[in-house]
């Protein structure tokens, strides 16, 4: 097929014999037989383009580069250069120019002074002896007739584990939560406005809509010594 397309192209040309043959042209041109003499083009890895005749000098690009490497441009990015020479009358070379100078210089990297945050510690509280430390919750249950609900009210000592105080109401209430653990803290012996403070309330309420952290805070800091 080769053959009939490359004697019919010499009458009407390549086009006109692929289209009349149906042959797609691409493939008649990889099939046809290479010229005599011709050697397969080598690509060796030491290969390097010229240098086009507008490239920079290698003083221009030193010049590119001290302004790169200043001070002033040090954390700024190719783009913030450019556009701060230009304001002073001042062309260099094109924003990929720049970039490439900086690529070539294994510099090509976040240049921009970025805020690095410390990394965050998660509180952690700590109780070494019983009475140190006491996490509580509210807990809501099912009651024995449909839409009728219990709160559990439950303060925990951490060390120990050990309940040291609870009640089952019918509401959920900062009245309730503040006279249980007035309460608790009579049947622990814990002082009110003890010096060293020997009572830490974790203040952290499941499903309590009326209990937020500021209400917890405002019920248990200024009774008893947390």
């Amino acid at each position: 097929m080769s053959t009939a397309v490359a004697q019919l192209a010499l009458t009407v040309g390549t086009r006109a014999a692929c289209n009349a043959l149906g042959v797609v042209r691409s493939s008649f041109y990889r099939q046809r037989p290479k010229p005599a003499g011709t050697a397969p083009v080598a690509f060796s890895p030491d290969f390097s383009r010229p240098a086009p005749a507008r490239a920079l000098s290698l003083e221009e690009r030193a010049t590119v580069l001290g302004y790169l490497q200043a001070e002033r441009f040090q954390d700024r990015s190719p783009a913030a250069l450019y556009a701060a020479l230009l304001d002073e009358g001042i062309y260099l070379c094109s924003i990929r120019t720049l970039y490439r100078i900086l690529e070539a210089e294994g510099q090509n990297h976040e240049r921009r002074n970025q805020l690095i945050h410390p990394p965050y510690h998660k509180p952690e509280l700590l109780a070494t002896a019983p009475n140190q430390l006491w996490s509580w919750d509210i807990t809501k249950l099912l009651g024995p007739a449909q839409w009728t609900y219990f709160y559990l009210y439950v303060i925990m000592d951490v060390f120990s584990r050990y309940v040291v105080g609870w009640m089952a109401a019918q509401q959920e209430n900062a009245a309730l939560a503040k006279r249980l653990i007035q309460d608790t803290c009579d049947k622990q012996n814990i002082v009110r406005n003890f010096p060293a403070a020997s009572v830490r309330c974790n203040t952290a309420a499941s499903s309590a809509s009326s209990f937020s952290s500021g209400t917890t805070s405002n019920i248990v800091i200024p009774a008893w010594v947390c």
